[in-house]
Parts: structure tokens; sequence; C-alpha cells
């Protein structure tokens, strides 16, 4: 009965963090199969392995196998290597388990909870991140700098250049930004003037 439990507790954490954090937020539909087969499949082979006098030092090679596995076979984002790290260590959580007692409802709930923040689109919600390819080869930092605020409508807080192509007249550059508030009128306004001369990348055809 405490290993049904732990199943359904399973299954309601990794639905919870799919279904009504990651998807909603990120749309990917291939991930959705990732999270949810790696959970399930921890989550059995380690109530196996937790049978056993070695389950958790098995359970935690387990663990980095996978983890290695599937790092290697696909690039994924950040943010996306959280969700699948927290849905291994789900897995883990009620597979290694006899009971589902208090300290591990608790850990659940406080894995679901810390990637619901932080991954909110509220959580500085200005900040932006964009890997761009110019059609002008910078070699001044400063001069580089200045065109990406005009380009991009925002104030650069930090640039990394990947690479200059000299011959071919091009620059290769990471920048993360902070765009400005936009007034509320300005939402409703395009529809009277014209709609590109706002100040946002969208506007100055930049696309996201």
């Amino acid at each position: 009965m405490d290993r049904l439990l732990l199943v359904g507790a399973d299954l309601v954490a990794i639905s919870l963090l799919t279904f009504a954090v990651y998807f909603p937020r990120h749309h990917r539909r291939d991930l959705v199969a990732a999270f949810l087969g790696v959970n399930v499949g921890v989550l059995a082979v380690a109530m196996v392995l937790g049978s056993t006098s070695v389950g958790i030092g098995m359970g935690m090679g387990l663990f980095g196998v996978l983890s290695i596995i599937r790092l290697r076979s696909y690039e994924i984002a950040q943010h996306e290597i959280a969700y699948y790290f927290s849905a291994l260590a789900l897995g883990l959580l009620t597979g290694l388990s006899e009971s589902l007692d208090l300290l591990h409802t608790g850990l659940m709930v406080l894995v679901v909870a810390t990637l619901y923040a932080g991954d909110h689109p509220r959580l500085f919600p200005r900040h932006r991140q964009r890997e761009l390819r110019l059609d002008s080869a910078y070699t001044d930092e400063e001069a580089l700098r200045s065109h990406l605020e005009v380009l991009l409508g925002g104030r650069v807080l930090n640039l990394s250049v990947k690479g200059i192509d000299l011959v071919n007249d091009t620059t290769l550059v990471e920048v993360r930004y902070v765009v400005p508030n936009a007034p509320r009128a300005a939402v409703a306004k395009p529809r009277e003037g014209n709609p590109r001369t706002d100040d946002s990348p969208r506007g100055r055809g930049v696309r996201a």
C-alpha cells in the first residue's frame, strides 16, 4: 500500500511539473515525453534497486548514467536541463523511499515549487538573451555595444563576441540586455500610427 502511495505521489508531482509548469510556458512536446519517460523509468528501477542493500548507491549511479546519456545525445536549453534533473530527482525520491512520509512529500513539493518559481515569466521579465549575426565586422566593443542597444531597443548588460569574419564582414555575438517598460498606451497606438516606430525588437525587425 505504501508503494502504491509513492507511485501515485510521483505521478501527481511529475504531472504538475510537466503539464502545469513546463508545457504551458515552453510548448515543447518532445520533452514532455522525455520528462514522463525518464521519471517513470527511474521510479520503476529505483523501486527494484531499493529492495537490495546496494539500492541507494546503484540509484545514484543510475542518476549519473542517465544524465550523461541524455545530455550528450541532444543539446537542450539550461532551463530544460533543470526540468530534466527535477524529473530524475522526483523518480529517485519516490523510488528509493519506503513510505510516503512528511519529509519525502515536502521534498517533492519543494522540487516542483522551485521550478515553478525559478522559471516563472514574471521573474526578471525585462531581461533578454540573444545570439545575433550582424552584417558588419565590429572590432571596437564600444561601437558594437552602441549598435546593439539601438538595434535591440534596450540597455546591454553583457556581450560576448563569438566570432568576427573580416572576409564576409560579419560578427557573431551573444548579448544579454534589459528592455525598458513599454507604456500601456503604446499597445493600442500602432493602429493609429506606423507600427514600425516602436523601440521593441519586433519593431526593429529583430526576430525573437
